[in-house]
């Protein structure tokens, strides 16, 4: 059978078949030399694994939703980059798993916040966004005030991130739940976002 594009069309299974294999090798072309390309599988100058209070913070931030209002992956248009800071690099994200790039912006980008405010800003921001931002939509947060930091599952998570390739030493993960004692999950939460994008803040 001549294997004409009419053909194709009228005959479901084969058009399935081969919508299937172009979509593959499509996808392995644009996929596979992003695997050998040190850019994006390399840590930037400077990048570390997150520490225990900030990965228990990251898990917060997951866990509240943050990530349904607030991309973190600032776009090389020069809109974004005057309003938020250079753009991102995937040599910033090899630690994120899963990364949180995000799509929608109801609240700003998040990825440069870290350093531009202080420690006590979050902290009133998280509880009562409007008592800073009287337009704010965003929900407060002041139960996380009271809530202890999760100590009990840090190592586990530490050792699983291990396994995909975030270099934790087995110091790092037995003093873990010590660097937790005494935090709250609004503690760890400004402190994830107290250390969001800057490795790359002051390049030009």
């Amino acid at each position: 059978m001549k294997l004409t594009h009419d053909a194709i069309e009228r005959n479901v299974t084969l058009m399935v078949v081969l919508t299937l294999l172009v979509v593959s090798i499509g996808g392995l072309v644009e996929i596979v030399p992003l695997y050998f390309q040190k850019s994006t599988t390399e840590p930037v100058t400077g990048l570390k694994p997150y520490d225990p209070v900030r990965l228990t913070g990251r898990d917060v931030y997951i866990r509240e939703g943050c990530f349904l209002c607030h991309s973190q992956m600032i776009r090389p248009f020069r809109a974004e980059t005057e309003r938020y800071g250079h753009y991102s690099v995937a040599g910033e994200f090899v630690y994120d798993h899963p990364f949180q790039w995000g799509s929608k912006r109801t609240g700003p980008d998040l990825h440069r916040v870290g350093g531009r405010y202080s420690d006590e800003w979050h902290r009133a921001h998280l509880i009562n966004p409007r008592d800073l931002v009287p337009e704010s939509n965003m929900p407060a947060f002041a139960f996380l005030e009271k809530a202890p930091a999760d100590a009990n599952s840090i190592e586990s998570k530490m050792h699983a991130l291990r396994k995909v390739g975030v270099p934790y030493t087995d110091d790092e993960i037995a003093g873990a739940r010590k660097q937790l004692e005494g935090k709250s999950e609004l503690d760890a939460l400004i402190a994830y976002l107290q250390g969001m994008g800057l490795e790359m803040k002051n390049v030009k």
